[in-house]
């Protein structure tokens, strides 16, 4: 199981304290090199002390003949000497390297060549120490280490060779009421069942069992779950739950989870726990058709059978990082696991399945259910995603207006007019970042507060600082931060506590929600904060691999997970308005201004939706107001992802896991917004999308209403640039704000408005959820729900509107209703309440077979009913 090169294993060990064995004896560094091998274990030099950093990457660095005694930069050679197969099965997987320094404010990073030249491995943070692992190494390396900021300072290097032990025997079981306790020689290993169907699993061969992470990243402990008992098989010990039995096997000692049947399997050990110099690995058997998710985000992939998943602090915004992973994956068998750690983890699923963390230690919680339940009880653990302010949910821009070296000297007020470049364009702006980009500062804060408040949207800031800024800028009015590198740069524990800090200091000094962004996180995140998936470059592929890396980001319970429209770096009108209309149906998303430059002229282009003029501009300006429009619908799909963990952006699998065409590559490319909505983005240079994959049921073309029946693939869709193919699932009830909407606030409070899409068969519910938008009340209550169901008898259809049950600050006593009822014929008459509405409250269109329904004003405390007779 190789590692790739940024994976950061020493600084692991560091996070967490874990005590690893002492290595083998070493031999005697030369001053340019070492070697490793089975009779020697480890390896450590030091560097000459450097007066000053380089401020630069190796380009900085002179060639080696040209810097003989590493005066610039330091330079060691490390051969690896192995017998064929030492890395099989070995939970590091290759040799960990790092380099620490005494200096904290110092900075040191590490690159790795193998004899040919290429990059095998990097660490180049903030971290101290600085490390990472050559992956199944063998052969000669170059280790590059450049004093990036240093002030007099010098480094350790060190470099091991781990070695393995498997678990032995079973000696001792024992416990009760929950709680059970085995040894195998020196690993001492704990059972805990927890309420609702939960494991806690933890194993240790120093013969004590710690807990590193604490409360960092578990916000509470379930209740142990007591009802259980233990029996002695013959070949194993079984401990009985109202929910499972666990094997405790004794020859050797093994692991294996069955259902109450003591008979179905969940996940079965095939081989023993296996630990190193610092990891320890679990080995799995892989059922016949059992499949894979989560990891947080993980570029370009949502399903990993036949994969391996990584879950690091990484820094590689491309298809194949995992910058926001997390060390938590659902298994299609019905459980889920989560590793209680801040260490790096690698997990490979193929046949046996091997999981592992970079520590000697195992500390695992197992969740029951299916992939929902899953989520929910993961997210309990760690932290429910957070509810949104409204404004959350509406478009961003961020741009530097001070000191930009991209755009020339400007000032803060200067976004002043960006905003009301939204405002004239008639295009939804929810916040801007008026200080984004390294080295920009900010001026006239509560001015320009002021002046975004009065184009509806709030400020926001970048924070390349501490957190001890945050409290006035929020008092100045400041609602958005954005994390850096230098809140969360070294990843893990590191960048959570920022997350977890910056919505704190939101909340704490003003009555708002808090509304963070971060691009690097940890297991935890999506309690505090939208993750986004860096810099990358624009192209057609980076459309592409963006959709899956979303949806399968929902199956790690983050919600809110994004990407720059159009990228960061370069810009191009078509490929920004393709981007921008699948991007509206994320919930969150974000224009990044002021670093990009055009791909034809290589001229500076700032990325706002108007500036490419026609046919751009109608078409993002269409798919802006579209997802305002739907805010009612994402709104109440966040009030229930903080209930349930589930998120709006979802793989067909999530919701059909029955049917394997969801897992096909057709249907990877595609995505649910909620239930109802399925995105089948254009992703290349073409106006025909093929390969869409529909599940089961009736699906409806939002364009032109053209019904589908699934399963079924649909090939040569003609989708123009201004068309983004886009289907909505049958018995679907859609709230929207009315036809032209553009901010939260100046809506037309009341009017709501429902697009249905009567089901043939069967009865159709929705509950929509309302709250204030901004302040946290919500929290304590204020807030409203309204049921609503829908039901065609073959004689027409019925549409009964519940009375809104609650109450918060802002809420409307009235409002009219306009329904957009899709499919069959034209109704003989429309009925409200029994009596029949006058010929002018209602149409329906021939072409599209829509009836549209508009009622008078009705009191929100009371229910209605809406009547389509059947005209056949």
């Amino acid at each position: 199981m190789p590692w790739p090169a940024w994976v950061p294993l020493a600084l692991a060990a560091a996070l967490t304290g874990t005590a690893l064995a002492a290595p083998a004896p070493a031999r005697a560094a030369t001053a340019t090199g070492a070697v490793l091998d089975p009779a020697h274990g480890s390896v450590s030099w030091q560097s000459p002390a450097y007066p000053k950093g380089t401020g630069g990457g190796t380009e900085s660095c002179p060639d080696a003949p040209a810097d003989p005694d590493n005066k610039v930069c330091d330079r060691f050679d490390l051969t690896v000497s192995v017998p064929d197969g030492y890395w099989d099965d070995n939970p590091e997987g290759g040799v960990p390297l790092s380099v620490k320094w005494e200096k904290p404010s110092d900075d040191f990073d590490l690159y790795v060549y193998d004899d040919h030249g290429k990059q095998v491995a990097s660490s180049a943070g903030t971290a101290d120490p600085e490390a990472t692992v050559i992956p199944r190494a063998s052969g000669t390396y170059h280790v590059v280490v450049v004093p990036y900021d240093v002030h007099d300072s010098s480094f350790t290097g060190t470099a091991y060779l781990p070695a393995t032990t498997d678990a032995g025997d079973l000696t001792s079981f024992s416990g009760g009421a929950g709680s059970y306790t085995v040894e195998a020689g020196r690993l001492t290993a704990r059972a805990d069942f927890l309420t609702g169907g939960q494991l806690r699993l933890q194993a240790d061969p120093s013969g004590s069992l710690s807990d590193p992470a604490g409360t960092a990243i578990v916000r509470g402990q379930p209740a142990p779950e007591r009802h259980t008992s233990s029996f002695d098989a013959g070949d194993y010990y079984g401990i009985r739950s109202p929910q499972a039995v666990l094997r405790v096997y004794k020859s050797p000692l093994r692991f294996g989870l069955y259902r109450p049947d003591n008979r179905t399997r969940i996940w079965q050990e095939d081989k023993p726990l296996r630990w190193s110099t610092g990891g320890m690995r679990q080995s799995l058997v892989r059922g016949a058709d059992e499949q894979f998710f989560g990891g947080g985000e993980q570029n370009g992939s949502f399903s990993h059978r036949g994969q391996t998943m990584y879950v690091s602090n990484s820094f590689d915004w491309n298809e194949g990082g995992y910058n926001n992973s997390q060390p938590f994956y659902l298994s299609s068998a019905g459980y889920g696991v989560f590793r209680n750690t801040f260490a790096p983890g690698v997990y490979t699923f193929a046949q046996p399945v091997t999981t592992g963390q970079q520590e000697r230690r195992l500390d695992a919680y197992y969740f029951l259910g299916d992939a929902k339940q899953v989520i929910g009880k993961y997210t309990a653990l760690v932290g429910k995603p957070f509810m949104p302010p409204v404004y959350g949910l509406e478009p961003g821009d961020s741009d530097c207006y001070l000191h930009n070296a991209n755009r020339g000297e400007r000032h803060t007020l200067d976004a002043l007019r960006i905003a009301d470049g939204y405002t004239q364009h008639q295009m939804p702006l929810g916040w801007m970042l008026v200080n984004d980009g390294y080295g920009c500062g900010y001026e006239n804060l509560e001015q320009t507060a002021k002046g975004l408040q009065d184009h509806h949207a709030q400020l926001g800031l970048w924070t390349q600082d501490g957190i001890d800024k945050l409290a006035d800028q929020v008092k100045a009015g400041q609602r958005v931060a954005k994390l850096d590198v230098a809140w969360v740069g070294n990843g893990y524990k590191f960048a959570l506590d920022a997350c977890d800090a910056a919505k704190k200091g939101i909340e704490d000094n003003s009555d708002a929600r808090g509304f963070v962004w971060l691009p690097v996180s940890w297991a935890g995140a999506q309690r505090c904060g939208v993750l986004w998936s860096g810099d990358q470059k624009l192209s057609w592929d980076y459309i592409r691999w963006q959709i899956p890396t979303y949806a399968g980001a929902t199956l790690s319970g983050i919600s809110y997970n994004t990407g720059d429209v159009g990228s960061i770096y370069r810009h191009d009108a078509k490929m920004y308005a393709r981007d921008l209309q699948w991007k509206a149906f994320l919930p969150a998303v974000m224009t990044m201004d002021g670093w990009a430059s055009d791909g034809t002229t290589g001229k500076p282009a700032d990325q706002q939706p108007w500036l490419d003029g026609e046919p751009y501009t109608s078409i993002n300006r269409t798919y802006l107001q579209l997802k305002e429009r739907l805010l009612p619908y994402m709104y109440t799909l966040s009030a229930e992802a903080a209930k349930t963990g589930v998120g709006a952006v979802r793989p067909l699998w999530l919701e059909y896991p029955e049917d394997p065409g969801t897992l096909g590559d057709g249907a990877k490319y595609e995505f649910l917004s909620g239930p109802d909505f399925l995105v089948a983005p254009v992703y290349q240079d073409s106006d025909t999308r093929d390969g869409i994959y529909l599940p089961k049921g009736t699906w409806t073309d939002y364009r032109t209403g053209r019904t589908y029946q699934g399963p079924t693939t649909v090939d040569g869709y003609h989708a123009p640039l201004d068309t983004l193919p886009l289907f909505v699932r049958e018995g679907a009830i859609v709230p929207m704000w009315p036809k032209g909407t553009t901010s939260w606030q100046t809506r037309d409070r009341h009017e709501l408005d429902w697009d249905l899409y009567p089901a043939a068969h069967g009865t159709s519910r929705y509950t929509l959820y309302e709250d204030d938008g901004v302040t946290r009340d919500f929290a304590k209550g204020a807030a409203a729900t309204q049921r609503v169901s829908m039901r065609d008898d073959g004689h027409g259809t019925t549409v009964s509107v519940g009375a809104s049950r609650g109450d918060y600050a802002g809420k409307v006593d009235a409002r009219g209703y306009r329904f957009t009822v899709h499919g069959g014929p034209a109704p003989a008459r429309v009925l409200l309440d029994g009596r029949r509405l006058p010929a002018s409250a209602w149409s329906f269109d021939p072409v599209t077979h829509v009836t549209t329904v508009t009622t008078p004003s009705l009191p929100l405390d009371r229910g209605f009913t809406v009547r389509l007779v059947d005209g056949r």
